[in-house]
């Protein structure tokens, strides 16, 4: 099975594209990529983006559909508006079904979407994804409203108005983590320990493609939600520490035999 991802490169590998493609790896699916910007950052911090041109991320994306079936495509990071509408096109185009991570801002606050691309946002890929996977601050930016409960988060879900909706509780207070799916016209609880660690750079990218790649494989979205935030919680709990910050999941967890 054939995943690609649309994101941008983080030059220390934990997020992003190099997270993508280890996680759609270690589900033993083929990873393909269209890289939207390239971010120089570390476990620290993004000291620089350079978008790519709009017609390289199109050629990009062309080269591969027109060589591999692609079943499943995550979406990560998209800068401008141009980008937003140029991956929407795409898509449209391929008839490629796809997982969207809404990324707005890196761990250190740096921004990852322009504001007036979070509109365009919303009413285009947004709406025809598949799946989205904010988190609880993106999912206040999308609707205007403030989440401090599981109750709220759920209010949250109805107010997207997608198809379907995986809000992560990871910026809830308390020691229980909760992630709540909405489809089907119900809604779904994914309940977990929260892990005591920082080592968690690259999480949200992580999680959507590990979804992504589970759906690929034939899941349903039930599913494919409960294996992919399961492989998320072993990552983390056997995360690397490298560098200064923020460090990274470990995405190869398995090949040492770590599990929670």
């Amino acid at each position: 099975m054939i995943v690609m991802s649309i994101a941008g490169s983080d030059s220390s590998a934990g997020a992003g594209v190099q997270a993508d493609l280890k996680t759609i790896a270690a589900h033993s699916c083929y990873g393909a990529s269209v890289i939207t910007s390239i971010t120089s950052q570390n476990t620290q911090g993004i000291s620089d983006i350079y978008d790519l041109p709009i017609e390289v991320i199109e050629r990009q994306f062309e080269t591969v559909v027109r060589d591999l079936h692609v079943q499943y495509a995550k979406i990560g990071m998209l800068n401008s508006d141009e980008m937003v509408m140029m991956v929407d096109m795409l898509l449209k185009k391929s008839k490629i079904p796809y997982v969207l991570d809404p990324v707005m801002c890196a761990k250190d606050s740096t921004s990852l979407l322009q504001n007036d691309a979070v509109t365009l946002l919303k009413d285009t890929l947004l709406k025809e994804a598949y799946l989205v996977t904010p988190n609880i601050p993106e999912a206040e930016v999308l609707t205007g409203l403030k989440i401090e409960t599981i109750e709220e988060m759920k209010e949250a879900c109805l107010k997207l108005d997608v198809k379907n909706v995986l809000l992560k509780g990871g910026h809830l207070e308390g020691d229980e983590l909760v992630d709540v799916l909405y489809c089907d016209g119900r809604f779904f609880e994914y309940r977990h320990p929260k892990i005591d660690t920082k080592n968690t750079h690259g999480t949200g990218c992580t999680l959507a493609s590990a979804i992504a790649s589970n759906l690929a494989l034939g899941e349903d979205l039930e599913q494919a939600c409960k294996k992919g935030i399961d492989y998320v919680q072993n990552a983390i709990f056997n995360n690397y520490t490298i560098g200064l910050g923020h460090s990274p999941l470990n995405h190869f967890f398995m090949l040492r035999g770590g599990d929670v």
